[in-house]
């Protein structure tokens, strides 16, 4: 199996992080997605490692989903998030640090992904002196995220395309493009080289993978692997079951090739 597999803490978080590393790592984890980096020993005494971080609770509300890169207002405080953010994800061992666009509040996409290229432009130096990748969140804004703007494959692509730096890539949160556009195999392919991180949850209702929502995981698993991707897929849904582990159990076997 060329990726590896994760869980978001969140989903978990009924549990105290030293269980959830415990548990996961059973069932063949990899790691445990979205800790602040100061949380990351914790998972390491358990063989596992943090895929991924997002900038917690800024006091000025920034760096949050609906207020991001795409407004140039938002950069200077941006980039001093960033700045701290970044080494601190390095020196925890963390690969890739999240971003998002922001909503559009009448942005323009052309005018949305020149904002959000201008932002980023100014902390990917410092991405590439401590080998971090910033990935921007694909959310839907149909259903959990309305007006959020990267909220298509193409825009993100696009942002990829203008920013042209290898340590700008996105993550592609199945659940939330099956919302918005399907296609998720075919999409994947074209745009893998693009894609640095994935997330996992059932459509409708962002719950568990089984036979009871529309994605076919076992394929998507099938067309990711033959892609060569070597990253984590995340599994972010929210467990409905009695034994919320049952239902991550479950989730990986969808995974495991």
């Amino acid at each position: 199996m060329p990726y590896s597999q994760s869980v978001s803490r969140w989903c978990f978080d009924t549990f105290s992080l030293g269980e959830l590393a415990e548990r996961a790592a059973n069932l063949g984890l990899k790691g445990i997605d979205l800790l602040h980096p100061d949380e990351v020993a914790t998972v390491k005494s358990f063989g596992l490692t943090c895929p991924v971080t997002a900038a917690p609770e800024h006091e000025s509300g920034l760096g949050c989903i609906e207020r991001a890169f795409n407004r140039r207002e938002h950069h200077d405080t941006l980039v001093e998030i960033y700045r701290e953010l970044i080494p601190a994800a390095a020196e925890s061992g963390t690969p890739h640090v999240i971003t998002f666009s922001g909503n559009r509040e009448g942005l323009s996409d052309q005018e949305g992904i020149d904002n959000c290229s201008a932002g980023l432009d100014r902390i990917l130096p410092l991405a590439e002196e401590h080998d971090v990748v910033l990935v921007m969140e694909l959310l839907n804004s149909k259903v959990d995220h309305p007006d959020y703007q990267c909220d298509h494959t193409n825009w993100g692509v696009a942002l990829c395309e203008k920013i042209g730096h290898p340590r700008f890539k996105l993550l592609y949160d199945i659940y939330h493009m099956q919302v918005m556009e399907g296609d998720v195999i075919a999409t994947i392919r074209e745009n893998i080289d693009h894609l640095a991180h994935f997330h996992t949850a059932g459509v409708p209702g962002r719950h568990e993978l089984g036979a009871d929502q529309e994605l076919n995981y076992p394929a998507i698993a099938r067309a990711l692997a033959g892609t060569g991707y070597s990253g984590f897929v995340g599994h972010e849904f929210v467990p409905t079951a009695e034994d919320p582990f049952a239902s991550l159990a479950e989730a990986t076997q969808c995974w495991t090739l």
